[in-house]
């Protein structure tokens, strides 16, 4: 997967956030089938191992929190020592909350916040100066359609996901003439476990059945259908691939917000 436009490095060296599962997994095999080492990054050692061995190539396994103080540090400390700067950056962490605004504690809204917007935006702080420096970089934040549109019992979500998508815009505009791109792809509803635990909430809160409840999450999409993780990863790997996309934030949605 040569990327086009300015000319890769000789070694291409990607981190993935949140590879234990999901997106991140889905994200991390691809690059690892197109033959780029991957480092993967999650807080469940056991996810990320089977992660790992699914992987076609070589692999780093960090498990990490990072929310922690100096994990973001110690994390990329780790890929330039036994592997060098990291050239792909896949910010996939994340978590929601799900609560009327008047029922949103602080700390749930701080948690968002820190997750969803501080770690990426420490992630991509500490990755940009090496990034600059050798002409190439490629960096891809998983934000949501929630960042594009307000959706009502997920403020501190939204919230968080709006801002990641500002981080990465006003970022791609100054990094542009470096040789590196910062784009967010905005998934909707994704067969994943984060979308199973929504589905537990639901059936919590209104006693609907499973079925019923992952039914009205996958007609929030006029496919009529959840997003799969494959098919997110097939837009993180075109903005992974191509020089002439950046600032950008590229809805997977099944349609739901058209832009």
């Amino acid at each position: 997967m040569p990327p086009s436009g300015s000319a890769a490095p000789t070694s291409r060296v990607a981190l993935v956030t949140g590879a234990g599962r999901g997106i991140g997994r889905a994200v991390a095999l691809r690059l690892s089938e197109a033959g780029v080492p991957v480092a993967l990054t999650a807080r469940s050692t056991a996810e990320l191992e089977e992660t790992a061995h699914a992987c076609a190539g070589p692999t780093l396994v960090i498990p990490a929190d990072l929310t922690a103080d100096g994990a973001v540090e110690e994390l990329f400390g780790r890929v330039e020592s036994d592997w060098a700067a990291v050239t792909d950056l896949v910010l996939n962490a994340g978590a929601g909350v799900s609560a009327r605004v008047e029922k949103t504690s602080d700390e749930d809204w701080q948690r968002m916040l820190d997750l969803n917007l501080t770690a990426p935006f420490r992630c991509l702080r500490r990755a940009l100066p090496a990034m600059r420096a050798g002409g190439y970089g490629r960096v891809v934040a998983v934000a949501s359609i929630a960042g594009r549109v307000g959706e009502p019992y997920i403020s501190a979500y939204t919230a968080s996901k709006h801002g990641l998508i500002g981080l990465v815009r006003s970022a791609a505009a100054e990094v542009a003439r470096d040789g590196v791109t910062v784009n967010a792809v905005c998934p909707g509803y994704v067969d994943t476990p984060m979308t199973d635990a929504t589905i537990r909430g639901i059936v919590e809160a209104t006693g609907r059945t499973l079925e019923q409840a992952r039914e009205a999450l996958a007609r929030k999409q006029p496919t009529g259908r959840l997003v799969t993780p494959q098919e997110v990863a097939d837009v993180v790997l075109l903005c992974l691939g191509n020089a002439s996309i950046t600032g950008q934030a590229i809805n997977v949605d099944g349609g739901a917000v058209q832009s």
